[in-house]
């Protein structure tokens, strides 16, 4: 399996088939769900993001989210996991995303077993 969409998807809870998921078609609309997540108490485990998303790019919605957990208190080791997936694989997106702090970086085409060693690398439950 690939992925190759331009999308944003968010995760929290455990990873699982009942974990509560929101899927994004554009930069802007991950940040309402982390907002309304952590205005909730329940901030996502593991956050999905494109570099190349309409309206906001994924390297300042990363920028952002990383920015709003700060806000809210959330300790570095708890924050949400966040892996870029891109079709961009050039060093200045790669650098750009580190020092914001991204902890995943793959670049697309991605295979299921790559994702999925990812997940199970940030010691979150597979399905």
């Amino acid at each position: 399996m690939r992925m190759t969409t331009r999308r944003a998807v968010c995760s929290c809870g455990r990873y699982s088939s009942r974990s509560a998921r929101r899927i994004s078609s554009n930069g802007v609309e991950p940040l309402s769900a982390v907002l309304a997540a952590l205005e909730a108490g329940r901030g996502f485990e593991l956050i999905c993001l494109d570099i190349m998303m309409p309206q906001m790019d994924g390297q300042e919605v990363l920028s952002r989210i990383i920015e709003m957990e700060q806000c809210a208190g959330i300790a570095a080791e708890d924050r949400a996991k966040i892996m870029m997936t891109t079709a961009l694989g050039d060093r200045r997106n790669l650098n750009e995303a580190g020092e914001h702090e991204c902890d995943a970086y793959l670049v697309k085409p991605i295979d299921k077993g790559k994702i999925l060693g990812k997940i199970h690398a940030f010691g979150i439950a597979s399905p």
